[in-house]
C-alpha cells in the first residue's frame, strides 16, 4: 500500500525550497558586503553602519509583515520577499567604486535595507506556514520547524562560502547580478507551482493585534533579544576582521586566501548551526518530552551558552592580542557556540509556535521576529564598536553577558493550560 501523503507536506516543501534560495543569497550578500568594503578600506564601525538599516527594517517588517499576511494571505509576503530581494540585488551591482566614501555607505544602507525588509518577510512567511502545515502530535510541530529552521542556516552557510569564493573570482557586480538571476527564476517557479494549503487572509484583521497580550510570548520575544544580540555582537563585523587581521598580508594573493578561509569558517559555523537544530528535536529527546520540561530545559543550555564566550574573552585578555594559540581557541570555542546557540535557538523557535494560537499565528511570529532584528541591530552595532574599542575581550565579554540576560528571561516562561505533563 502507497503511504499517505501528510496534508500540507506540499505547500510545506514549496516554501522551504523557496526560503532555501532565498537564504543562499542572503547569506552570499553578507559575505561580499563585508568583505569587499573591508577591502576598500572601512573600518569596522562604518561596515557595521552597512547593515544597521538592513537590521531597523526587519524591527519594522516583522511587525507589520505579520499583519500583512494576516489580512492578505502568506503567499503574498513569501512572493513580495521574493521579488524585493531580486531588486535589491539589481540596485547593489549599480555602485560605483568612484563615489565617495559617505555616498557608498548610504546607497550601500539603503539597498541592504531593503533587503532587510525582504529577509523578513519570506522568514516570516515560512514560520507561520509551519504552525499550520505541521501534522498533529508525534512531535511533529518541533521536527518540522527544527528541519526548515536548520535547513536554512545550512544553506545560508554554504551562502556564506559562495559569497567568498564569487567574490574571490568573478568579482563584486559579476556575484550579485548572477545571484539575482537565479532568484528571479526561483520566483518564477514559486508563482505558478505553488500548492494549495496556505491561508488567503481575513480582511478584518487589525494591526493593533501584532502586539501580544500573552506573557510567554513576550517574555520568549525578550529573551531573542538578547540571544541573538549575543552571536552578532561578534559574527557581523569582529570576528571577520579579526581573522581578516591574522590570516592577509595585504597582497592580492594574500586577500584572496583570507577570503576564502573567512568564508569557509563563516560557512562551516552556520552549517554546523544548521545541523544541529535539525537535529534539535533528537537531542533533546522531544517526542517523549511534554512542553513544561522543554521549557526548563531551555533555561538550562542558556547558561551552559554563557559560559563559552565568557572563557573566550578570558582567553583573549590574557593573549593580549593575536596568537597562534588564542586564533585556534577562538575557532573551537566558536563551534561550540555554535552547536549550543542552534539548540537554544531551536528551543526558542519550538516554544513561540507552541505558544501562540492558529488564528494569530503570524502577529506572534512576526513580534517574535521583531525582536529577534532588534537583537540583531544591537549586537550589529555593538560589534563594530565593541571590537574598535576593546578588541576581542570586550566584544566576547559583551556577548557573554547578553546570554546570561537571555537565560533569565526564559526563566519567566511557564507551562500555559494543556502544556503540563
Amino acid at each position: 500500500m502507497t503511504a499517505t501523503r501528510p496534508e500540507g507536506l506540499s505547500a510545506y516543501i514549496a516554501v522551504t525550497a523557496a526560503y532555501w534560495a532565498f537564504m543562499l543569497t542572503d547569506g552570499a550578500l553578507r559575505m561580499l558586503v563585508l568583505l569587499h568594503f573591508h577591502t576598500l578600506g572601512f573600518s569596522p564601525v562604518q561596515l557595521a553602519y552597512l547593515f544597521v538599516l538592513y537590521e531597523i527594517a526587519g524591527i519594522v517588517t516583522n511587525l507589520c509583515a505579520g499583519w500583512i499576511a494576516a489580512r492578505f494571505g502568506l503567499t503574498s509576503t513569501l512572493y513580495a520577499g521574493l521579488g524585493l530581494q531580486v531588486a535589491a540585488l539589481l540596485a547593489l551591482a549599480q555602485l560605483d567604486p568612484a563615489w565617495a566614501v559617505g555616498a557608498s555607505v548610504v546607497f550601500v544602507m539603503l539597498v541592504q535595507g531593503a533587503s532587510g525588509v525582504a529577509k523578513d518577510l519570506a522568514k516570516m512567511s515560512s514560520k507561520s506556514a509551519v504552525k499550520l502545515l505541521a501534522p498533529a502530535g508525534d512531535a511533529g510541530l518541533f521536527r518540522w520547524v527544527a528541519l526548515l529552521t536548520g535547513s536554512k542556516n545550512m544553506v545560508k552557510g554554504v551562502g556564506f562560502l559562495l559569497g567568498a569564493a564569487l567574490l574571490a573570482t568573478v568579482g563584486f557586480v559579476g556575484a550579485v547580478l548572477g545571484m539575482a538571476a537565479v532568484l528571479a527564476v526561483i520566483l518564477i517557479a514559486v508563482l505558478a507551482f505553488m500548492p494549495s494549503g496556505l491561508p488567503k487572509g481575513r480582511k478584518d484583521a487589525k494591526f493593533t493585534e501584532v502586539f501580544s497580550k500573552s506573557r510567554n510570548v513576550n517574555w520568549l520575544s525578550a529573551a531573542r533579544v538578547v540571544l541573538f544580540g549575543a552571536r552578532d555582537v561578534w559574527f557581523v563585523v569582529g570576528i571577520p576582521i579579526y581573522f581578516y587581521a591574522v590570516l592577509s598580508d595585504g597582497t592580492t594573493q594574500g586577500n584572496r586566501t583570507a577570503f576564502f578561509l573567512i568564508g569557509t569558517f563563516m560557512a562551516v559555523w552556520v552549517i554546523l548551526y544548521g545541523l544541529v537544530q535539525t537535529n534539535a528535536p533528537r537531542i533533546l529527546r522531544a517526542k517523549s518530552r511534554p512542553t513544561s520540561d522543554l521549557i526548563a530545559a531551555a533555561r538550562g543550555w542558556a547558561w551552559a551558552l554563557a559560559i563559552v564566550p565568557a572563557v573566550l574573552s578570558l582567553a583573549a585578555l590574557v593573549a593580549d592580542g593575536p596568537q597562534n594559540w588564542l586564533t585556534l581557541s577562538v575557532v573551537a570555542g566558536l563551534l561550540v557556540f555554535g552547536a549550543l546557540f542552534a539548540v537554544n535557538s531551536s528551543l526558542h523557535s519550538f516554544l513561540i509556535l507552541s505558544f501562540t494560537k492558529a488564528e494569530r499565528v503570524t502577529m506572534d511570529v512576526g513580534f517574535y521576529y521583531m525582536a529577534n532584528a532588534a537583537g540583531r541591530l544591537i549586537g550589529t552595532l555593538a560589534s563594530g564598536l565593541s571590537y574598535q574599542i576593546g578588541g576581542l575581550p570586550l566584544m566576547l565579554g559583551i556577548a557573554a553577558g547578553m546570554v546570561a540576560l537571555s537565560a533569565v528571561a526564559v526563566g519567566f516562561l511557564t507551562p500555559e493550560q494543556g502544556q503540563a505533563a
